[in-house]
């Protein structure tokens, strides 16, 4: 093992060896290497006659770069955007998405957590979580209904063992009995579960309600501190996105965070959905844990995370995208920037409302039930006379209408794309192809 990563995982150790101990084979041996990147970095700061040292070309004392390039760029400098960013991402974006954690949860009032790491967008976080802490076997609870790139990511790619449990109960809520039960049961089979929950959900656009995060957050640490390993990952990809009154307006991390010193809790979020910038791919990395030793002990053990994770990201992509950072960041820092997001949430609220409204017509009750949805892009309906794919296919070829079919069963609207005006003509489209294949059965 490297002598670094034997460093951190002393520093891991000293305040807390449960963190350690969820941490995968490859987790253990992460490390940020002190080779280029630490020359270069120390050379920046003290190198004032010449450095040699970083690969990027430079002309007249700023990074080479085309005009045709800078050109459409306006508003930036070339070595605010063209240069390599730390593979930790840029320090002032990391400072600031962690501050507004706190103002956006605040039940992380009093805890800790680390600072966050960029990665490029959730999907990259994602992997790299699954490298810090998944093994080959090691399991996975998950919903039956659930993002597929879950299984590619951390079934086959990291080899995990997905263990599912039901998502919603008959009172049309979040099936607590059954998230209990499959925790449990995976809980006494294994020394360490990893517990992903996403919330707004895809693809059904659930988030729980307060009561039903607080049962989640002590169903996990009863768990936790029965003897269990717990990693808890908040994948809050639509986080923000709330269109009822009914949800929780904070991401469970706030909660998990500190509930027991044998539970690490991740968060994956980013800028994607919160900021209506998919392209630009900006994601972050986040844990909070319950450190002892004091302030000092918890500040190294959270670095030695940061720092296993920016290994990652420097083993996979080398960095995210500086370009999409310092867009985000001069977002982030403008003062229009709060109201325009609450503007654009209104609108997406609007859309769902719209949805609500429109499904609550009688008419369509033989064709399908609604599945429970307060949040997010999406929406499901369970179809009651025929097949999903049959009806997909259908839609495509006589009306020009897309959605996705999950299962036998289960078709998935994304109302994140629909006017608010097209929403009735959608959802009666639909209804008449159903008709359609019912008359032909």
């Amino acid at each position: 093992m490297n002598p670094l990563a034997v460093e951190l995982n002393a520093d891991l150790e000293k305040a807390n060896p449960a963190v350690l101990s969820m941490l995968s084979e490859v987790g253990k041996n992460l490390f940020f290497p002190k080779g280029i990147l630490a020359q270069s970095a120390e050379a920046k700061q003290k190198a004032h006659r010449f450095n040699a040292t970083i690969g990027i070309a430079t002309e007249k004392g700023v990074p080479m770069h085309l005009k045709s390039v800078m050109g459409v760029l306006c508003g930036m400098e070339p070595g605010e955007c063209l240069t390599y960013a730390p593979s930790f991402g840029l320090p002032a974006l990391r400072s600031a998405w962690k501050s507004a954690l706190f103002v956006k949860n605040p039940s992380l009032a009093g805890k800790e957590t680390s600072l966050p790491v960029v990665t490029q967008a959730i999907t990259h976080g994602l992997c790299v979580m699954g490298e810090m802490f998944v093994d080959p076997g090691d399991v996975v609870i998950l919903p039956d209904q659930l993002w597929g790139n879950y299984n590619l990511i951390l079934g086959l790619r990291r080899g995990a063992r997905v263990s599912q449990y039901s998502l919603f109960d008959d009172k049309g809520g979040f099936n607590l009995a059954a998230f209990e039960a499959k925790v449990r049961e995976e809980a006494a089979k294994n020394k360490k579960i990893i517990v992903l929950l996403n919330f707004p959900q895809n693809p059904t656009g659930y988030t729980v309600t307060e009561p039903e995060a607080r049962a989640i957050t002590e169903i996990l640490t009863r768990v936790a501190e029965a003897g269990t390993l717990v990693v808890a990952v908040s994948d809050d990809a639509y986080f923000g996105l709330f269109h009822d009154e009914s949800c929780i307006k904070e991401s469970l991390f706030a909660l998990l965070n500190g509930a027991s010193e044998r539970l690490l809790a991740v968060k994956l979020d980013g800028a994607t959905k919160e900021d209506f910038v998919w392209g630009l791919r900006v994601g972050f990395l986040t844990y909070g844990a319950r450190f002892a030793g004091g302030a000092a002990a918890a500040a190294k053990a959270f670095e030695a995370l940061e720092r296993k994770t920016a290994g990652a990201v420097r083993g996979t992509i080398s960095n995210a995208s500086h370009l999409s950072q310092t867009v985000m960041l001069k977002a982030m820092k403008s003062p229009e920037y709060a109201a325009e997001k609450a503007e654009k949430n209104a609108i997406m609220k609007a859309r769902a409302v719209e949805v609500k409204r429109v499904l609550a017509d009688p008419v369509y009750k033989d064709a399908w039930t609604v599945y429970p949805f307060n949040s997010g892009y999406f929406m499901c309906l369970k179809l009651s006379t025929v097949p999903a794919e049959e009806l997909r296919l259908h839609l495509l070829d006589k009306y020009g209408v897309g959605v996705i079919a999950l299962g036998k069963s289960d078709i998935r609207v994304a109302f994140s794309c629909l006017e608010k005006d097209d929403v009735k003509e959608l959802f009666d489209t639909l209804l008449a192809a159903v008709r359609d294949l019912e008359a032909r059965a």
